[in-house]
């Protein structure tokens, strides 16, 4: 749940088809250039229990083996507690070993709602620099247009994202809310101010509680984009949610060049909407697609898209989008109905 994601029964992590024999355990890796990390966890169906046991666990350093668990070790572990975790705290902060299980640990898939973005719920999992659910944008943001005092390529960012609010002349935040909110909307200590370029003079100042959600769920993604403080691996479930088409192609436009630009983190987001794509710079190798199936056997399947040479003729000769092509079933990843 810190990490955002949804609390279940072992019985629906653990693979369940009807052909196949219910493993014991599941197993997770990640790896970087120049180090590794596996793991495989055990959770009886019948009597499940809060926390999952290691069943194995290796981590390495190229060749190097910094930690190694398995079954027929005759070492009494604590089996509810991960040795990688211990020996990180003897790592340089520069080992790429000691890199990789810090991007591990501090991994979350963020998934904002509307009535925290607007500060009138509380984020049940509140991190720097915001919350899972979209806790302290205010204060992110504030944080952001202090940076950008100073560094220009974060000034230009804030820049890109006021041209993407047709109606917004600025944005900025507050800690004045008393003369901008309703005495019955509860008061965050700062608060997202935004001043509508068509309204009249004086009345023309508004709230993250009155504006559209589009332009809230935008700066959410801009933060965990461009702060320095966000993590190095994150996700976001559902970056389409709330904007209307032709923004949330600006905005995944904008989120891989902010962090191609700053080289230091690694964003995934799922989106259902076709125009995110057309966003999405294929020709990079950085940028990368992929579509979820199922087969026929259920089993869930990710592939990547990648621009073959049937792709750029249809795109070349019909001038369609990689929208079109999603549509037109070209690259998968569309329901059988």
């Amino acid at each position: 749940m810190r990490r955002g994601v949804r609390p279940g029964l072992p019985g629906l992590y653990k693979s369940s088809f009807q052909r196949d024999r219910t493993p014991p355990h599941i197993s997770l890796s990640a790896n970087s250039s120049e180090a590794s990390y596996d793991v495989s966890l055990l959770n009886p169906l019948k009597d499940p229990k809060p926390a999952w046991k290691f069943k194995t666990e290796n981590f390495n350093r190229g060749a190097q083996i910094i930690v190694r668990r398995g079954v027929r070790q005759k070492k009494n572990y604590d089996p509810f507690h991960g040795l990688a975790a211990l020996k990180a705290v003897d790592l340089d902060k520069q080992d790429p070993a000691g890199l990789l299980l810090k991007t591990l640990q501090n991994y979350a898939i963020y998934t904002p709602n509307t009535t925290t973005l607007r500060g009138v719920a509380p984020d049940p999992q509140t991190r720097d620099p915001v919350g899972l659910g979209g806790g302290r944008l205010a204060t992110a943001l504030n944080e952001l247009q202090m940076l950008a005092d100073e560094n220009e390529h974060m000034e230009m960012a804030l820049e890109d994202i006021l041209s993407c609010m047709d109606w917004v002349e600025r944005f900025d935040t507050s800690t004045g809310a008393n003369e901008l909110l309703s005495p019955s909307v509860p008061r965050p200590k700062r608060i997202v101010r935004f001043t509508d370029r068509y309204m009249v003079k004086d009345r023309n100042t508004l709230t993250a509680f009155d504006a559209s959600e589009g332009v809230l769920y935008m700066i959410f993604a801009a933060i965990l984009a461009l702060s320095p403080s966000s993590p190095a691996f994150l996700a976001i479930d559902n970056l389409d949610h709330a904007l209307n088409p032709r923004l949330v192609r600006r905005l995944s436009r904008l989120l891989c060049k902010w962090i191609l630009d700053t080289d230091r983190k690694q964003m995934i987001f799922t989106a259902h909407n076709p125009a995110v794509i057309d966003g999405l710079d294929l020709q990079n190798g950085r940028i990368r697609l992929f579509v979820v199936d199922r087969d026929n056997l259920g089993h869930s399947r990710a592939k990547r898209v990648t621009m073959s040479p049937e792709l750029k003729r249809l795109a070349e000769e019909k001038d369609w989008p990689l929208s079109r092509l999603w549509m037109m079933g070209h690259i998968g990843g569309m329901p059988n109905v």
